[in-house]
């Protein structure tokens, strides 16, 4: 049986409210095996060789049932992990300062012109690039001082989940990468 990663769209944040304790209950619940989170902020692991397109409907539904609001889910499988932890056009920056390197995992498209309108808020060293349906950023003066950090939301890039490099790191070693 093969890993999968789910990752939760704003989770525990913004009214949604999902103990990680419930979480593994709910995948555990729907027969995925040796459910793992990370962290409070939205991040398990799974065994499954579901596909994760279905997989992430699944979960979704079932976040609805659960917690009574639909949770936006992102499932990615280890090798679909590790080819996005190859694409970082950000390698110096993963190595010298992961915790200002975000990856937003992206659920579907990015939006047109989403890197152009990140680009045109970044201030200083600031960056962002578009890579295999992923934009990952670079924040050497920190996420929250960053303009471009936060407008980087739905409307704008499209719909995903922003994770830093440490936790990148650490979900794939809970996958065995």
């Amino acid at each position: 049986m093969d890993h999968r990663i789910v990752l939760f769209r704003a989770m525990n944040t913004g009214g949604i409210r999902a103990p990680v304790t419930e979480q593994r209950a709910m995948a555990e619940a729907m027969g995925l095996a040796n459910p793992r989170t990370l962290m409070a902020s939205g991040n398990l692991v799974v065994g499954s060789d579901r596909d994760p397109a279905d997989l992430e409907a699944a979960i979704e539904a079932e976040t609805e049932v659960r917690f009574g609001r639909l949770i936006e889910t992102l499932v990615r499988t280890p090798a679909q992990w590790a080819a996005m932890m190859a694409a970082n056009p950000f390698a110096d920056a993963a190595t010298s300062d992961p915790t200002r390197l975000l990856v937003m995992v992206m659920k579907g498209e990015i939006r047109p012109g989403a890197v152009e309108a990140m680009r045109a808020l970044a201030t200083g060293d600031e960056a962002v690039e578009a890579v295999g349906g992923n934009l990952f950023f670079w924040h050497p003066d920190g996420i929250g001082a960053s303009k471009m950090a936060g407008k980087a939301q739905p409307r704008l890039i499209g719909t995903g989940t922003g994770r830093n490099w440490n936790t990148v790191l650490k979900l794939a070693a809970l996958v065995d990468l």
